[in-house]
């Protein structure tokens, strides 16, 4: 594993301005940044998909940098990302990815990148859905590779205890803060009967009738609903707010890796602070997302710009 300092270095816009690639970059960005205010759904149809462009780009970033290797299908040399465990039947959102991209393909052939793409569709979800908004880093290059095993050792599973969570941050640059600025994007989306089934069940940190809640769409019994699901945010699962941190506070962590950042460790002040001051979080949230941005991006003649986002050129 290659040093902190290496893994979240930070990366100059590549383009010089004036030249018809700037144009293109910046064309691209203006192009996604109003999608709020025209027709973000159209992309796809339904509020959970902001969720799962954003959850995209966190493990795509977790997985050897930010270099759109989880959008890669597998083939005879590889196997990709998609079906790792922590993507495995959760992992959606690749159809949105190539209709945007193929978008910007048709007005900016070959100038703006999958990793970027996602990037910036990541930032407008969070915007869509009610969240803050940021200036996203542009000049990413994409991987011409991928790997599962990658996927299934970078990316923390829902079981991580607080300990495992900071040391897997602080492995790229992040920060105690960062780790739960970030975590609070479980605001928004959904998850399996299976990833916390354990928790509504076993464990004692949690609210009595918040559990009861869960436990009627995810029996206790394994294979019997696993892929039920449920939001991670029970009071508004579509909106950008801080409730997954009030949840936190009263113990309605749905997963046990959530509850983790609230439950009498180091990180106890962040949450509360978050919980309390929505403004604080969303600033704190952007800061962290362009942080994340900066993990081991591919740029000068690294990597490739791919036409299509599942192969390589």
């Amino acid at each position: 594993m290659q040093p902190a300092s290496s893994k979240s270095m930070r990366f100059p816009l590549r383009l010089e301005k004036g030249s018809s690639g700037t144009r293109c970059v910046v064309k691209a960005n203006h192009f996604f940044a109003e999608l709020p205010d025209k027709d973000f759904q159209r992309w796809g149809g339904e509020a959970r998909m902001g969720a799962s462009l954003l959850r995209l780009f966190f493990h795509d970033c977790f997985v050897n940098g930010c270099d759109g290797s989880i959008l890669l299908d597998d083939t005879s040399s590889f196997t990709g990302e998609k079906t790792a465990n922590p993507n495995r039947n959760s992992a959606r959102g690749f159809d949105v990815v190539d209709n945007i991209k193929s978008a910007v393909e048709n007005a900016c052939p070959g100038v703006v990148s999958c990793a970027d793409v996602l990037a910036i569709a990541a930032r407008d979800s969070v915007v869509t859905l009610g969240g803050p908004n940021w200036n996203v880093k542009l000049g990413r290059r994409d991987a011409k590779t991928a790997s599962r095993a990658a996927a299934n050792n970078g990316i923390p599973p829902p079981t991580s205890n607080l300990n495992a969570l900071i040391s897997r941050f602080s492995a790229l640059g992040l920060s105690s803060k960062d780790l739960v600025a970030l975590s609070g994007s479980h605001t928004i989306g959904q998850a399996r009967c299976t990833n916390f089934r354990a928790r509504i069940y076993n464990e004692s940190n949690l609210d009595a009738s918040f559990a009861r809640t869960r436990q009627g769409n995810c029996p206790r019994a394994s294979g019997s609903g696993d892929n039920n699901l449920a939001p991670l945010d029970l009071q508004t699962p579509t909106n950008f707010d801080n409730n997954y941190f009030k949840n936190l506070v009263n113990q309605r962590g749905l997963l046990h890796s959530d509850q983790q950042l609230y439950n009498g460790g180091s990180t106890n002040s962040i949450v509360s602070s978050y919980a309390s001051n929505p403004n604080t979080f969303h600033s704190d949230f952007a800061s962290a997302m362009i942080k994340m941005g900066d993990i081991r991006p591919l740029t000068g003649s690294n990597g490739e710009i791919r036409k299509n986002c599942r192969r390589t050129n």
